[in-house]
């Protein structure tokens, strides 16, 4: 069977879930991705309210989508990061509060907390989204930084995560990571550094996407099969990168998305440089039978445009694995 195709509604919150829906239908989309912002998803009246809960998964089957995972990227990137003004503007009020970094730093846990339990209500077994980073900002050593300074933020990480991760566990649901820079782990590297911080936490595992980590030159299909059996949900989302005239490089030059002097920039899924037939051979390789959910971003296109070209690329990327070996045909048939 095909693995469903969905559409992580993040970028489309301008538009309430009511009008979302139908026109995700439209592009083509088995499901969708719920974000946890605009009016798509309430947590904390999933968590606490079945009728509300039920709702949100008849309103997307009146259309003929299933629900199959939920994110929660803005509450969960301040749970570790310096907090300061440009918090605010993503953070719902109830976890900004007065701003006090420690004080939104701990209301965003207890948002991501509810965020499961919202998961839980809704039949889920996955939540995606961001951690945040204490040392993301000494990304490059210097003033020279030393592993005791990186391992102190790992250690926050694991503090400020593992609460989180056994909430989760109690109600079987995941936390799936999206690798990506500005989080505590951005390449297979500080991945493979984040498990350590939270002890191999059964609950903790990756939202796996390939456009963050082409362009910084890492094996995004190596990712795969290195954390093959933590790659809890899969976003396609391509990217391109090598281009631009030399004057900005893979940090971006303070440039917006979409300034042709930048070495990379997000593509509609097929039109970047990621080679997504290797993904689907890897995703075979182990065995992922979740959805491919289609994080569009491409600053220089009409998004239905590419929502819709998205969907249907995906679809005819995917294939599933055989089931037989294909020179079986030449054993000798000794019966």
């Amino acid at each position: 069977m095909p693995r469903p195709v969905t559409l992580f509604t993040g970028q489309w919150a301008d538009l309430p879930l009511s009008e979302l829906a139908p026109l995700a239908r439209d592009m083509g989309y088995d499901g969708l991705e719920l974000a946890c912002w605009g009016d798509h998803l309430d947590v904390r009246r999933a968590a606490d309210d079945p009728e509300y809960a039920q709702g949100r998964k008849d309103l997307l089957a009146e259309h003929g989508l299933e629900l199959f995972a939920i994110s929660n990227h803005l509450a969960g990137q301040a749970v570790c990061d310096n907090i300061d003004e440009r918090h605010k503007a993503i953070l719902p009020e109830h976890v900004w509060g007065d701003g006090d970094p420690e004080g939104v730093r701990q209301r965003a846990a207890e948002e991501m907390i509810v965020t499961g339990k919202a998961a839980a209500a809704l039949g889920l077994q996955v939540v995606n989204g961001f951690t945040g980073s204490s040392i993301w900002h000494a990304l490059y050593a210097f003033p020279p930084t030393t592993q005791a300074y990186w391992d102190a933020g790992f250690e926050d990480f694991g503090r400020r995560f593992t609460p989180i991760l056994d909430a989760y566990a109690e109600l079987n649901v995941r936390f799936g990571l999206e690798v990506h820079p500005t989080e505590i782990a951005f390449d297979i590297a500080s991945a493979e550094r984040a498990i350590e911080a939270v002890n191999g936490h059964p609950a903790f595992g990756f939202n796996y996407d390939p456009s963050h980590l082409g362009y910084q030159g890492v094996d995004y299909v190596a990712f795969i099969r290195r954390f093959r059996d933590r790659i809890f949900h899969v976003h396609m989302k391509d990217a391109w990168w090598g281009r631009g005239d030399g004057s900005a490089g893979v940090f971006g030059g303070h440039t917006d998305f979409g300034d042709a002097r930048r070495y990379w920039d997000f593509r509609s899924v097929g039109r970047g440089d990621v080679d997504f037939e290797e993904i689907i051979v890897a995703l075979n390789d182990i065995d992922y039978q979740g959805p491919l959910s289609v994080e569009w971003e491409d600053v220089r296109m009409d998004r239905v445009h590419g929502g819709t070209e998205s969907a249907a690329f995906c679809k005819q990327v995917d294939f599933a694995p055989s089931g037989v070996a294909f020179d079986a045909a030449f054993a000798k048939d000794d019966a």
